[in-house]
Order: C-alpha cells, then sequence, then structure tokens
C-alpha cells in the first residue's frame, strides 16, 4: 500500500472510531426506546383488558450522568398515562449518603400508574457488597413517601391482578419460596423479580405467568448480529427483550434506563409498555 493510500485509510478508521465512541458515549445512553410489548394474562378481569403497564428498571441514581436525564425521561413516560407502573430494581448506585438525597430529587417526578405503583429492589440498592440492608431501608423508605409500594418477598391484589414482588437474588433478603407457593393459579399473576437468573432456580412451585426484570442493561455494547460479551447474569442467554419457557411462565428483561457506565452501543435505554390482554381457552 502507498504512503498516501495508508494514511488515508488510516485517517478513515480512526476518524469513525472516534465517531462510534462519541455516539455511543454521548447519544446512545440518552436515546430512550419506549417498547411496546402484548401481555396476555392467564384469569386477567374484563375490567383490565387494554391496560397499559410501563415497566422501568435499573434507573442508578448517583452513577456518572446528570439527574436530569432521569427527571426528564419520567416527564416522557408520564405522556403514556399508564394504568400500572411498575419499578424492577437497581434505583441507585450506592457510594455514599449523597445517593438518597438524589434519589429523593429524582423520584419526586416518579411516574405513577392511575391503578397502582410498585417495585422491588435490585442488588446495588442493598450498597457495598449487596449486604447493607440500612442502606436497602432508606431507599425503601424514599421511595414509599415517593407513592412507590416497594414488595420485599410480598403480594399485593389489585382489581384482580396479583403483583408478586421479589427481593433481589444477591440480596441478604432473598426468599422467595414462601410467597410464591401462596400464589392462587386461579387469577391473573405477576412477578416482579430484579435479577433473572433466579428464572432458573427451583423456587417458582409451578408459576404459570409473567415475570418482568431487568438487571443485564441487555450488556450496554452489543456488536451488530452478535451477543452482548459481558453480561452480569449466570445464564448468557438472558439479554434482553422476551423468553418463552413453554411452561406457561414468560420472561420480559428491560435493558435498563439508567447505566453503571455511561456507554452503550446497539442497547439503547428501554421503558416498556404492556398492553393487557386475556389468554383464550385455546391459549391465544
Amino acid at each position: 500500500m502507498k504512503r498516501r493510500n495508508f494514511v488515508k485509510a488510516s485517517s478513515t478508521i480512526a476518524a469513525t472510531a472516534l465517531m462510534t465512541g462519541l455516539y455511543a458515549w454521548q447519544i446512545e445512553p440518552f436515546w430512550i426506546d419506549f417498547e411496546h410489548v402484548k401481555m396476555p394474562v392467564k384469569n386477567l378481569p374484563k375490567k383490565l383488558i387494554g391496560k397499559r403497564i410501563m415497566q422501568i428498571s435499573d434507573v442508578h441514581v448517583g452513577n456518572d450522568f446528570e439527574l436530569d436525564f432521569l427527571i426528564n425521561a419520567f416527564e416522557k413516560a408520564k405522556r403514556y398515562k399508564p394504568d400500572f407502573v411498575f419499578y424492577t430494581g437497581d434505583f441507585i448506585s450506592y457510594v455514599n449518603a449523597k445517593q438518597f438525597k438524589q434519589l429523593t430529587k429524582v423520584f419526586k417526578h416518579a411516574v405513577k400508574g392511575k391503578m397502582g405503583t410498585f417495585g422491588v429492589l435490585g442488588n446495588h440498592d442493598y450498597g457495598y457488597r449487596w449486604s447493607q440492608i440500612k442502606v436497602a431501608n432508606a431507599v425503601t423508605k424514599i421511595l414509599r413517601k415517593s407513592g412507590i409500594g416497594i414488595l420485599s418477598n410480598e403480594k399485593v391484589n389489585i382489581r384482580g391482578l396479583n403483583i408478586i414482588g421479589l427481593d433481589d437474588y444477591w440480596s441478604p433478603r432473598y426468599n422467595p419460596r414462601p410467597i410464591l407457593r401462596t400464589v392462587n393459579k386461579r387469577m391473573a399473576n405477576i412477578v416482579l423479580c430484579h435479577n433473572p437468573d433466579v428464572c432458573d432456580l427451583n423456587v417458582w412451585n409451578n408459576y404459570d405467568g409473567w415475570i418482568l426484570s431487568g438487571h443485564t442493561h441487555g450488556g450496554q455494547c452489543k456488536p451488530p448480529f452478535l451477543k452482548p460479551p459481558i453480561l452480569p447474569v449466570k445464564n448468557k442467554r438472558y439479554t434482553s427483550g422476551k423468553f418463552d419457557f413453554e411452561d406457561g411462565r414468560t420472561l420480559y428483561i428491560n435493558r435498563a434506563l439508567g447505566h453503571s457506565k455511561q456507554i452503550r452501543f446497539n442497547v439503547r435505554p428501554e421503558i416498556t409498555l404492556f398492553k393487557l390482554d386475556k389468554i383464550q381457552h385455546d391459549g391465544t
């Protein structure tokens, strides 16, 4: 290759790398994707058909990006006027008590459902080594004051829909068996569970409904046509989106609104909107 051609090719490669880096750092982390997903639910009451559930996951208040992005994202999400809003963990990225003030500021603008707003904690909500119950208690207190019901291995029934919230898999409070043993399969049920790895454990007691998770961030960076190289789960199949276990359970993994580090490529931040429908007798 002639020197002139080599210099030209090298300059093109460098410019492409620079533009890709800027895009992954300054554009995609703030380019929200509102995903629309149909959600057929067994035994769904007629009055809930057509109602909308919004899932927001992995907000990560306190990480290296502006709180205004989260506040603006919440304000955009409110335009959809969801009937239910479910938050699936990692509300903060804990370093110190500053995150509690930041969380309070952001969640003054929290998206809330007309019929109910609930959430579960994630591993980051438990602070250092996911073990600080005092941190989790402080997060829970702030969120409840903001109008979000935090479920720790608990369930609540809203107009015929059972919402079951499991505490985080990596936390000291992980204990799903007792609450899952109480699930009434003749009712409409949805489980909130931050870490999708729980889906592979023998704790479900023949549960056969939807499971909403987060945690993976979709890997944050994904080469085109390939799987994400880094995922914080044991089961590397759990990237993002919908998974049918063919045993009655359906998992949906949200790609996260926030991020661990301010970099995303081919994995836009996500807020999910589910439209509720009833499963017919023929399975449709």
